[in-house]
């Protein structure tokens, strides 16, 4: 859950770990671009922020190269009109000038969500793996951003060359806005047209919990039901979601023994579900069976019916808990359940 925060405190922590539970051409042809390779050093996720590690890209199945524009751009570029939350969107850079130790510079304007959610990869043949561009965000204007790499090409309008590239939002829907440019290391700037695309994601509700729910040790299960709903036009692949929880007073700490989680699926009817204890924080979580089939189809829904019951060995104490749902390590989806736990 990279760019999606938790609440404060343990809660954050609990999350981060459902997180873890819960990724030479002819004439008009376009020729792959070749880049220096180098992707950034992965990172670690943190205790105490709900963050997903990013590791090193794998390598993959080499993009289908293609070319953008008019014969009379030096430079064009590409990017889909919609960009769901969480997907790679595809993009790409077409070149027809000679270019020698340049840079490509993609300023990026968005509206709804920080440009520092946003992750541009660029293909590089050598290696046959995707890497991150360059970044530079900040300097008060989190709506602002500039993603850049280095080229030297020996294109021309007969001989265009390009470069796949992939765009993902990891934070919320909003609006995005791309203008490309290349620097051609002769003195010369070129501009491509602006390009935009809608961020959006599927629409998620849930219903039968309510704000200051108290349940007893040893008493009655409550419902609770979580929808996911594909409102995008685009197929969501690897779907998940999950519930997670954190209590403790007195120096007792909730542990996965103190609750009791079911979920109902569909032709099995209500199977337990295993909540784990957290690695760094005293919390647990649990991924929940998936419903739907994979990928969700736009327009499908997937349903997550879960009850929760308190047992009689739970401390007496307010507890952090919340459900989730996203797709591969990110969340587009992120709710706090808290409850209080009484002894009668």
């Amino acid at each position: 859950m990279r760019a999606r925060r938790a609440a404060a405190g343990s809660a954050a922590a609990v999350a981060a770990g459902l997180a873890l539970v819960v990724g030479a051409a002819g004439t008009g042809q376009a020729a792959p671009l070749h880049t220096d390779a180098g992707a950034q050093s992965p990172s670690a996720a943190s205790c105490g922020a709900a963050t997903a590690a990013r590791t090193a890209p794998a390598a993959e199945t080499a993009p289908a190269p293609g070319i953008t524009g008019s014969a009379a751009q030096k430079i064009s570029y590409s990017l889909a009109g919609e960009a769901p939350v969480g997907l790679w969107t595809s993009s790409s850079v077409t070149l027809r000038t000679p270019v020698s130790k340049g840079t490509v510079s993609l300023d990026v304007t968005t509206s709804g969500f920080s440009a520092a959610s946003l992750e541009i990869q660029r293909y590089v043949p050598t290696t046959h793996r995707w890497v991150d561009l360059h970044s530079s965000v900040g300097g008060g204007l989190p709506d602002k951003g500039t993603f850049t790499f280095p080229v030297s090409v020996a294109a021309s309008p007969g001989h265009p060359a390009s470069v796949a590239l992939r765009v993902k939002d990891l934070d919320r829907p909003g609006r995005l806005s791309v203008a490309a440019s290349v620097k051609d290391g002769h003195g010369h700037t070129y501009r491509a047209p602006v390009r935009n695309a809608v961020v959006d994601q599927p629409t998620t509700t849930l219903t039968g919990w309510s704000r200051g729910t108290a349940m007893v040790r040893g008493g009655a299960a409550k419902e609770f039901t979580l929808k996911v709903k594909n409102t995008t036009r685009r197929a969501y692949p690897a779907l998940n979601a999950g519930y997670f929880a954190y209590g403790q007073s007195n120096g007792h700490t909730l542990a996965p023994k103190d609750l009791k989680l079911q979920q109902y699926v569909p032709g099995h009817g209500w199977q337990r579900v295993s909540l784990l204890p957290g690695g760094c924080d005293p919390g647990m979580s649990a991924a929940l069976v998936p419903t739907a089939k994979s990928p969700l189809a736009p327009g499908a829904t997937a349903v997550y019916r879960m009850r929760l019951a308190v047992e009689g060995s739970a401390p007496v104490t307010n507890v952090e808990a919340g459900v989730s749902a996203g797709t591969g390590d990110t969340s587009f989806f992120y709710r706090m359940l808290p409850f209080v736990i009484r002894a009668r």
